[in-house]
């Protein structure tokens, strides 16, 4: 199929034909992104935490974090294909893996930049170590950690578009039988709802990561200094 012959009329028509098809392609894809952020953020931020609490546990997580991060996203999902199998739980494995980075190093970076006087003002009305985590440092760390989140769901967005190549599902299924079959039409298919929803994540997660700077807020009482803080119990 010759890709100057097609109109965007003729893309419409491709897209209403096989709307059933390319839904679940739509849907597999973000099951995929979902399931594999969401293991990164339940072990990320602990090991943000962490590496907040140990410089050598620090040097260790994000060398190997890291190292995840660098690896070309298809080698891994090969490796990882040799290892586990085809499938589905390949893919997300992968994105587990290479999602880890920007969160760790975001809750980490988002925790030690959290100004002094208010942990002084924590300890000097008897907060515990937890207590200042959850009430004093987390919160204040929280648009940092919402970054690495949103870093890491653009970058997971694409990374599925290559999960057919070992057995997995997705929009990416669309371009590559878009590419083998030499449909154009196919290929813009897959890619346009893949760069879209890429678009629509990047810019919601940065909506809320806006909404979660306490040192942006007016309303009374969002940001805590350490005056009021002398007032908690």
């Amino acid at each position: 199929m010759e890709s100057e012959h097609l109109t965007f009329a003729d893309f419409l028509s491709y897209v209403s034909r096989n709307q059933e098809l390319l839904w679940e392609y739509f849907i597999q894809h973000i099951t995929m992104v979902v399931i594999g952020l969401g293991l990164a953020f339940i072990v990320g931020v602990p090991l943000g935490i962490l590496c907040s609490k140990s410089k050598w546990a620090a040097k260790v997580i994000l060398f190997i974090t890291n190292i995840l991060q660098v690896v070309p996203s298809l080698a891994m999902l090969v490796v990882l294909m040799l290892w586990m199998g085809l499938g589905t739980t390949t893919v997300m494995v992968g994105l587990f893996l290479y999602s880890l980075n920007p969160i760790a190093r975001n809750t980490y970076v988002g925790l030690k930049q959290v100004d002094p006087s208010y942990l002084e003002s924590g300890k000097g009305i008897g907060m515990s170590p937890f207590q200042m985590l959850v009430k004093v440092r987390f919160p204040l760390a929280l648009t940092y950690i919402m970054s690495g989140l949103r870093i890491a769901a653009v970058i997971a967005i694409g990374v599925v578009t290559i999960a057919p190549l070992v057995g997995g599902g997705g929009l990416g299924r669309e371009i590559y039988a878009g590419l083998n079959s030499n449909n154009s039409l196919r290929i813009f298919a897959g890619a346009i709802p893949a760069a879209v929803l890429a678009i629509v994540a990047d810019i919601v997660l940065g909506m809320l990561q806006r909404k979660m700077d306490l040192a942006k807020r007016k309303s009374a009482g969002a940001t805590p200094s350490p005056a009021k803080m002398q007032n908690i119990n």
